[in-house]
């Protein structure tokens, strides 16, 4: 009647053609999964910005020594001392706690 060789390869094909559906439609599952498992990741690192929580105040300077020469008319600039910028002052942010809502007025 039929042979056996085209029968089990005809088998083989069937076997491969329901897995490979089945991965086509755990795929949107699996996306899914993965989608979610990385937003609770990153809700659980809690904030990482909040520009009410932040007050700074400080005061920068820079100093520099630079001499110009003019000769026939030629400008030349020239630094004697290297920029030098300092920074002073201080910054406090605030604690966040579970519950408190910052942003309240």
């Amino acid at each position: 009647m039929f042979k056996r060789k085209g029968q089990s390869t005809l088998e083989y094909a069937l076997i491969i053609a329901v897995v490979v559906a089945g991965l086509f439609v755990m795929q949107y599952y699996v996306k899914r999964g993965f989608s979610g498992r990385l937003k609770s990741s990153t809700d659980d690192m809690g904030e990482q910005y909040d520009p009410t929580a932040y007050t700074g105040s400080f005061a920068v300077s820079q100093t520099s020594e630079v001499a110009q020469t003019n000769v026939q008319g030629t400008t030349r600039t020239e630094h004697v001392v290297d920029q030098v910028n300092s920074r002073t002052g201080n910054e406090n942010i605030a604690a966040w706690e579970a519950g408190e809502d910052l942003y309240k007025q």
